[in-house]
């Protein structure tokens, strides 16, 4: 575990770094207006489940090893825009009655999915973690692996916490909003628009190397 100072610095650059608008409150917030808190909270498993994936590849090395691969970068950036846009078109051409039978179990699985994806397709994500992590690395301490997927498990469950506060709050707005076809229309151009930007953002993104 690193030590106490560093400790303290990691939880505070990490909640600093999560109030910052960025994709995940993107795709959190747009699925809690469109379906939901229960979606909010769906999406922010998924991006859990993802930080935990790269946290292990991170701490393996496997991350270091899937970037220094010249088109890699590239190959998740394009993956990545292409299924946002996806999610827009799927978005603008569903029925619009079928708006609340559409928040079951089943469409639960798929937001998880979504948001899963949204991060580990996205190659600015992976690079975060490979920088980020070893900051608060302790020398001299426990090793350096364990000390990587200890920091990394943490600033997953610190991002969960945050999404699904954020996820109930906003899911609110569903509430307020579902009532009628302009609204839900307004909805679904919403969320279409979200995953548009996302995408865009993507194919923008310049390669560190």
């Amino acid at each position: 575990m690193p030590d106490a100072t560093s400790l303290y610095l990691f939880i505070i650059a990490a909640l600093l770094l999560l109030i910052v608008p960025g994709p995940c409150m993107a795709i959190v917030t747009s699925h809690a207006v469109a379906h939901g808190w229960r979606a909010g909270l769906a999406a922010a498993l998924g991006i859990t489940l993802a930080d935990v994936l790269m946290t292990i590849m991170v701490s393996t090395g496997l991350g270091a090893l899937v970037m220094s691969w010249a088109p890699a970068f590239d190959l998740l950036r394009w993956a990545g825009a292409c299924y946002l846009l996806w999610l827009a078109w799927q978005a603008l051409k569903t029925p619009l009655t079928d708006t609340e039978t559409k928040a079951t179990q089943a469409s639960m699985r798929k937001i998880f999915t979504r948001a899963m994806l949204n991060s580990l397709l996205n190659p600015k994500a992976l690079l975060f973690f490979m920088v980020f992590l070893p900051q608060f690395v302790t020398v001299g301490g426990s090793s350096v692996t364990s000390q990587l997927m200890f920091l990394g498990l943490l600033l997953a469950l610190i991002a969960l916490i945050f999404h699904c506060l954020l996820g109930f709050c906003t899911g609110r707005l569903h509430g307020r909003l579902r009532e009628g076809i302009i609204f839900k229309r307004l909805g679904a151009f919403g969320f279409a628009a979200v995953m548009t930007a996302l995408a865009a953002r993507l194919l923008l993104l310049n390669s560190p190397v």
